[in-house]
C-alpha cells in the first residue's frame, strides 16, 4: 500500500509536471516589418518563422497577439510561455529572455524629411540637439538615453512616429531603410520624401525569437534546436528576402 501511494504521487506530479509544460505558448509582436494584420489575420515573415519553428517542435498549441511593443515587451518580462519578437538582443536584456535565434540582422539610419534643409547630422553628438521619435521600451530609446539624449519622443509604436515626422511634430526618426519604406507605403508618401542624414552603425539590430524566462527549459531547447534547422536550410533567409 505504501509502494502504490508513493507511485501514485509521482505519477500525479509527472502528470503535472507534462501539463505545466504543455501549457499554451502565446506568440506576441508588434505591428512592424515583421508582422502585421491583413484579412483579420496576423502575418508576416516574423510570424512565418515563428511558426514554422514551432511546428517543427511539435510546439504547436499557440496563438498569435499584435500589441503595442511596450504591452507585448512586458507580457513577455513577467508571463510564462511567452514567445516574442522582433527582440533586440542588447547585453541590458541578455539576461531577462531565453533567446532561440537570430532573424535579422540591420543597422538603423536616421532619416528627416528631405525638405527639411535646417537638420545636419555629421555625428551622434550632433544629433543630441534634434527632437527624436522612439518606441517605448525598444531597443532604440535605450540606446539613445544611455548616450546622453534627452529629446525623445516616445510613442507605442512605429506608426504613430512616421506619423509625427510627416506631420514635422519630431525632427529625426531612427528606423531600418527596409522599415522606411514600408512606412512610406503604408502611408502613401514617397521614400524620396525622406533623406538619411546618419546611420547608427555602432547600434546594429540582432533581431531574435526569445522566450519569457519563466517559460520550461525543456519548451525553450525544443524551439532553439528546431530554429537552428530552420536556419541551416536556409529558409530564415529566404522568409526574410520576400517582399511584403
Amino acid at each position: 500500500m505504501h509502494y502504490r501511494l508513493i507511485l501514485c504521487s509521482c505519477l500525479l506530479l509527472t502528470s503535472i509536471s507534462l501539463q505545466s509544460h504543455a501549457e499554451a505558448i502565446e506568440v506576441v509582436t508588434e505591428d512592424s516589418l515583421y508582422a502585421y494584420q491583413r484579412d483579420d489575420k496576423v502575418v508576416g515573415p516574423g510570424i512565418r518563422i515563428a511558426e514554422e519553428t514551432l511546428k517543427s517542435a511539435q510546439l504547436t498549441d499557440y496563438s498569435l497577439s499584435l500589441y503595442p511593443w511596450a504591452r507585448a515587451y512586458e507580457k513577455a518580462l513577467h508571463e510564462p510561455n511567452v514567445l516574442i519578437f522582433p527582440l533586440d538582443r542588447t547585453p541590458a536584456r541578455e539576461q531577462l529572455f531565453k533567446w532561440v535565434g537570430e532573424i535579422h540582422r540591420v543597422a538603423s539610419r536616421l532619416y528627416k524629411l528631405r525638405d527639411n534643409k535646417d537638420i545636419a547630422v555629421n555625428n551622434l553628438e550632433e544629433a543630441k540637439q534634434y527632437s527624436i521619435g522612439v518606441v517605448r521600451n525598444d531597443a532604440k530609446q535605450i540606446y539613445l538615453q544611455q548616450r546622453g539624449f534627452t529629446r525623445l519622443v516616445i510613442s507605442a509604436n512605429n506608426h504613430d512616429n512616421f506619423q509625427k515626422l510627416l506631420n514635422r511634430q519630431i525632427q529625426l526618426l531612427p528606423m531600418p531603410e527596409n522599415t522606411a519604406r514600408l512606412m512610406s507605403k503604408d502611408a502613401q508618401v514617397d521614400f524620396t520624401s525622406l533623406e538619411e542624414v546618419y546611420t547608427l552603425d555602432e547600434q546594429p539590430h540582432r533581431v531574435h525569437l526569445a522566450f519569457s524566462l519563466s517559460t520550461p527549459d525543456e519548451v525553450v531547447a525544443k524551439a532553439q534546436r528546431a530554429f537552428e534547422q530552420l536556419k541551416a536550410s536556409g529558409e530564415v533567409a529566404r522568409i526574410m528576402n520576400e517582399q511584403r
